[in-house]
């Protein structure tokens, strides 16, 4: 029988973000909107006063939960200059998880859990703020082996939060399920937006709702979406290859099988209880559910019922 580990609950720990822009201001806020302790810091004065107009303490003390806002290159820097308590549980909003377990968990140790919400807009900066940003959003936060356990717990506790749910996730299984829903369609929004504007200005003249859909991600910052496909190459370029292999197939099989998986989603969720143990936390995330509370030794979530 696997052994479960029941943390007794305790006050909620402060939060320090690091990094004030779309992601970390918009945390910030939430938070602080949901009665949470928030210390941020971030490089540019602009960003700090954002933040601090929205109740968010600034300074360069941070302890409990430190969350990591910053792009991917910056990660293994993002702490240096700042007062860190040293038994403060580390985490961070990359949107690729393995080289980042490598970078903060070499520094970190047990003390890092990774993480990575599912939110987001095509917009940067902290003047792209918005606390209702994580409300209903998928938020990875990584179980690995060696995590520990109540570390895990803190990060979860800080997406339940500011309204997210939990999706229990290991590093690699992240970066995989991710290249394909997250990373590849970064590169075919460049496709899309590149053929079209080969085909000259009559065409994007002419664009409407499904060329606007299909490319609005690559509006983001071209060095955020090189810095993600890049820091995640292997898995993408498997994800990259089964488009491919999808689009060598004759167009009405392609339409049909697409079509059928974009409305054959499951409508119905089943609601759990899942006891605070890894390989249970881990089935739940595997299953395409989440968790939406904490009880005690438990938490509370919800599984697609596929019948």
């Amino acid at each position: 029988m696997t052994a479960s580990f029941p943390v007794p609950t305790m006050p909620a720990p402060p939060v320090g973000v690091v990094g004030l822009g779309q992601l970390g201001g918009s945390l910030a806020a939430a938070l602080v909107a949901a009665g949470r302790t928030v210390t941020g810091w971030d490089v540019d004065p602009a960003a700090r006063d954002a933040a601090a107009a929205r109740g968010v303490r600034i300074g360069r003390e941070m302890a409990g939960v430190v969350v990591l806002a910053v792009p991917l290159p910056a990660m293994a820097r993002a702490l240096d200059g700042l007062a860190v308590d040293p038994d403060a549980t580390v985490t961070d909003l990359g949107s690729v998880k393995l080289p980042v377990l490598a970078e903060l968990g070499a520094a970190y140790g047990s003390r890092y859990v990774g993480g990575h919400p599912m939110c987001g807009t095509e917009r940067t900066g902290h003047e792209a703020t918005d606390p209702r940003l994580f409300t209903g959003a998928r938020w990875a936060v990584c179980l690995e082996p060696g995590t520990d356990l109540p570390r895990w717990l803190r990060v979860a506790e800080v997406a339940l939060a500011a309204g997210a749910e939990v999706v229990p996730v290991t590093a690699a299984e992240h970066d995989d399920a991710v290249a394909a829903i997250s990373h590849v369609p970064h590169l075919l929004a460049a496709a899309l937006a590149a053929a079209a504007g080969e085909a000259g200005p009559l065409a994007l003249a002419l664009a409407a709702g499904s060329f606007r859909d299909g490319t609005r991600v690559i509006a983001s910052d071209p060095a955020f979406v090189t810095a993600m496909v890049e820091g995640n190459a292997v898995p993408t370029a498997a994800a990259l290859a089964r488009v491919q292999a999808q689009l060598a197939r004759p167009w009405p099989e392609l339409v049909a099988a697409g079509h059928a998986v974009r409305t054959g989603a499951p409508s119905a969720l089943r609601a759990l209880r899942v006891p605070l143990e890894r390989s249970a936390l881990l089935a739940l995330g595997r299953a395409g559910g989440a968790v939406t509370r904490r009880l005690a030794a438990f938490v509370e979530g919800y599984v697609p019922d596929v019948g």
